[in-house]
């Protein structure tokens, strides 16, 4: 512990002062200088490279890197001034750990953003959307990480905290079962959100299904998933309810999909006209992709008939919009060339008929 000093007692020569101020404004001015020159022969280096990355993290590390030299400097200056040394003491078991901490929060984050900025330039959208998901959520956990560390440092620095900590540590046993407990929800989405980064049964961009409603998968953080519907709304599902229950993610590997159309038709309907307008239609949009194109009867019922008309589609939307046209077009052709396969309730009118006439 230092020596408390009266104020009253303390002379110093104008000469004493001036000192101390010219060696700490010398130590700054030096290392904002040093950081200065360093960062313009950084700068040449980074515009000769063919990557972006290093060019994000130049700018994001720009600033805390000034401050950190900066304090550098100061320490330095303090080895040689017992003023300068006894203020800089006091202060830097704060700044020293907030200062390195800042710098590696922007060091991570720059990295993360160079990384997503070149995975939107990736032609795959799959690979795309795996390498922008395991960014996300590997980036925003080391991040987490480095703001409790560096809160720990500075926290453990202060002494009524650290009377805290040593009064937890007697009595460990209970301080565990406690902690242990609260941080279990905690725990659990730290690591289903690890799982999700490594596995990837789901990623940002992903067509999803679940719980009965389909949307894209916008945001994946450590606890939630949020999901846009096709309506605008948003789903916040929770993250471990995608590894622990089954969903359905319609573009796990590709966008390209089949997709059907059913028709519920008269028994009496003549299927091969159908099938011959059904593919020539679908042959002749500009959203159909050429691989898949079938026409099917897959149930027969007394009353009716199934016909399952499937096509597919370069993209997930193209494939709706083709599946809606088609449906469209399949009613309206039904309509005027066989009218007579569109099911009537004649069941219901003929037993009417036959109560009248029994009456």
């Amino acid at each position: 512990m230092f020596e408390r000093f009266d104020p009253r007692n303390w002379t110093l020569a104008y000469e004493t002062i001036l000192e101390h101020l010219v060696v700490l404004g010398g130590a700054i001015v030096a290392a904002l200088a040093i950081h200065w020159v360093l960062f313009a022969l950084l700068k040449r280096i980074v515009q000769k490279s063919d990557s972006q990355i290093d060019d994000i993290v130049f700018d994001t590390i720009k600033r805390p890197l000034r401050w950190a030299m900066v304090g550098f400097a100061i320490s330095v200056a303090a080895e040689n001034d017992a003023l300068v040394g006894r203020g800089w003491d006091v202060f830097a078991s704060f700044i020293v750990p907030a200062l390195v901490g800042w710098l590696a929060f922007a060091a991570v984050k720059g990295a993360a953003l160079g990384y997503e900025k070149q995975a939107t330039e990736s032609e795959d959208p799959v690979a795309q959307r795996g390498r922008m998901t395991r960014i996300a959520i590997l980036s925003r956990t080391v991040r987490v990480a480095i703001i409790i560390i560096t809160l720990s440092l500075i926290m453990l620095n202060i002494p009524g905290v650290r009377d805290v900590g040593t009064t937890m540590l007697a009595s460990a046993g209970l301080a565990a079962l406690a902690v242990g407990a609260a941080a279990q929800p905690a725990l659990k989405s730290l690591i289903a959100g690890l799982q999700m980064a490594l596995t990837q049964p789901l990623r940002i961009g992903d067509l999803v299904k679940v719980d009965g409603q389909a949307g894209r998968v916008e945001e994946i953080r450590m606890s939630f998933v949020t999901v846009r519907t096709w309506d605008e709304r948003v789903l916040v599902v929770p993250t471990s309810r995608f590894l622990d229950q089954s969903f359905e993610n319609w573009s796990r590997v590709s966008e390209k999909l089949t997709g059907p159309v059913m028709l519920h038709l008269d028994p009496n309907t003549e299927v091969d006209p159908i099938r011959e307008e059904f593919e020539r239609f679908v042959k002749e949009h500009a959203l159909w992709d050429g691989r898949n194109l079938a026409l099917l009867m897959t149930e027969a019922y007394p009353e009716s008939i199934e016909l399952r008309l499937s096509m597919s589609s370069a993209t997930i939307g193209d494939l709706f919009t083709l599946r809606c046209e088609v449906r469209e077009h399949m009613v309206a052709w039904l309509r005027e060339h066989q009218p007579e396969a569109l099911i009537r309730h004649r069941l219901e009118v003929e037993a009417a008929n036959q109560r009248v006439t029994g009456a």
